[in-house]
């Protein structure tokens, strides 16, 4: 069965022509939804927004509100911009977000349980086994294994773009440890700071009770019989990029943050070092990546992980978040095959699309993707914050040859997708206000039900033209309001 994208003959690689302005229509005027917000806006002199973004950026820099990039020297550490102009979201159109999103949810929820054990959607063919079985992210520690409700993806960020007008795109699926959660609260507290009465005359639908629903949603997967369970957020420490969102969390559920010295293994349960003597761990939220979580199991120079912890997992001594094995399910070169498996799992046709995506282990559609390189986006299958990717509008002709060569080495390890016209929100720049465009990080928890607060956080590509929103390189933030109904 086909999933991925057919080689046309003669289409664009473009998947859009035209860019979607969320404030404006095609005729300019402003959005029904916009009015109330423009009209605030046509009153602010813009000396005064200087003057509020050099404010945001004082508290952020005070509250510590930063993330480190790798590759940099040792403890730098950057803000992450944010923007003062809000994406406002119609509830319409969030309604029928947060429907796709808790779809795509469920089923890659059954598809990992699924290859897991009976791997019926394999054996039905829907699916090529070799792209599961020759993963390196499918886990074998992982069959046969039984987790709490039958549950593996506990926190997904799953990046959404907005392609035209009530036409949306998953861009990818981040399923391991997703990050940025963070950031969509302390936005939504810095509006609410800096322009209290413009917040209050919006009926915006809240987000602030994210870590009241997270907590909510670890709890409810502890181990069979542990009715008060103790829940402990597992770092990897402060040169972790995401350390700040890391003690943030933690600090907002009032849960230890805990890195590996503080965790030992005895008698198949997992224990942290208190004060007042070890206590018993139930539910380890884990921000540190599958491969150094034991040393014992995965790799073993690990200096990150707990010795043992796989196996107290396998027995069902501890819970693991999100479980160990999800990396499989969002491989690039798996994300083609996510409508499939919402057909085969839940029965139903997909209310959120997927990006047309070309395979290039497949002859014919790396031959496709060579011959257009220069209109098309090319991507690691592994990669991820926007690095290992060919973007061939921006690109030069250097640059496309160094891919080529890459390609072609190792063809498997690349899918290329047509470039999108992600859409546009209107963001203070030194020039004053102008179109940006964005996308969506919305946040889905599932545990004993599914959980979304409304909106995510919406990143923004700050350079005139550019595509590319991750903060690693130059994106910033903005907050993101849901109007209610």
């Amino acid at each position: 069965m086909r999933n991925t994208a057919a080689v046309p003959a003669s289409e664009p690689t473009a998947l859009r022509q035209y860019t979607l302005d969320e404030m404006r229509d095609s005729g300019g005027a402003v959005r029904s939804h916009y009015t109330s917000f423009n009209d605030w806006l046509q009153t602010v002199p813009p000396a005064q927004m200087k003057q509020k973004r050099d404010e945001a950026e004082r508290l952020l820099r005070r509250l510590g509100i930063t993330f480190a990039i790798y590759g940099e020297s040792a403890g730098a550490e950057r803000l992450i911009p944010f923007d003062l102009i809000p994406r406002i979201i119609p509830a319409k159109e969030w309604k029928i977000l947060a429907a796709g999103l808790r779809q795509r949810v469920l089923a890659l929820n059954a598809f990992l349980h699924d290859i897991y054990h009976g791997q019926e959607i394999l054996k039905a063919g829907r699916i090529p086994a070799e792209m599961i079985f020759s993963n390196p992210q499918y886990r074998v520690e992982m069959q046969g294994i039984n987790l709490p409700g039958g549950v593996y993806i506990h926190i997904a960020g799953l990046d959404v773009v907005h392609t035209g007008e009530g036409e949306f795109h998953i861009l990818e699926d981040n399923l391991r440890t997703p990050s940025g959660v963070s950031y969509m609260l302390a936005n939504r507290r810095m509006m609410t700071r800096l322009f209290p009465d413009l917040v209050r005359r919006h009926a915006i639908a809240p987000v602030e009770h994210y870590p009241e629903l997270l907590l909510e949603t670890l709890r409810s997967i502890a181990p069979a019989g542990v009715d008060e369970p103790t829940v402990a957020l597992f770092t990897p420490g402060p040169y972790n990029s995401a350390y700040f969102e890391h003690t943030f969390l933690a600090q907002q559920m009032g849960i230890e943050v805990v890195e590996a010295s503080d965790l030992f293994v005895r008698d198949n349960k997992v224990y942290m070092r208190t004060m007042e003597g070890p206590v018993r761990v139930d539910v380890l939220y884990r921000r540190i990546d599958e491969d150094f979580l034991d040393p014992l199991a995965f790799r073993s120079d690990s200096t990150l992980g707990v010795p043992g912890l796989l196996s107290v997992y396998r027995a069902g001594g501890v819970t693991l978040t999100n479980a160990v094995g999800t990396g499989v399910a969002d491989d690039k070169a798996i994300y083609a095959y996510v409508p499939e498996m919402i057909r085969f799992y839940l029965g139903k046709e997909p209310i959120l699309k997927n990006v047309p995506t070309f395979q290039l282990r497949n002859p014919e559609e790396r031959a496709y993707v060579l011959a257009h390189l220069s209109e098309l986006v090319v991507k690691e299958v592994h990669g991820s914050g926007g690095y290992g990717m060919l973007i061939g509008p921006a690109s030069s002709a250097k640059e496309r040859d160094l891919f080529r060569q890459r390609i072609l080495r190792n063809p498997e390890s690349y899918i290329a997708q047509p470039t999108l016209s992600l859409s546009t929100c209107p963001t203070f720049v030194e020039q004053g206000i102008a179109p940006r465009h964005v996308d969506l990080r919305p946040f889905v928890l599932s545990g004993r039900t599914v959980h979304l607060v409304p909106g995510g956080l919406t990143r923004v590509a700050l350079r005139d033209g550019s595509l590319v929103v991750n903060s690693s390189q130059g994106g910033g933030t903005k907050d993101t309001w849901v109007l209610e109904e």
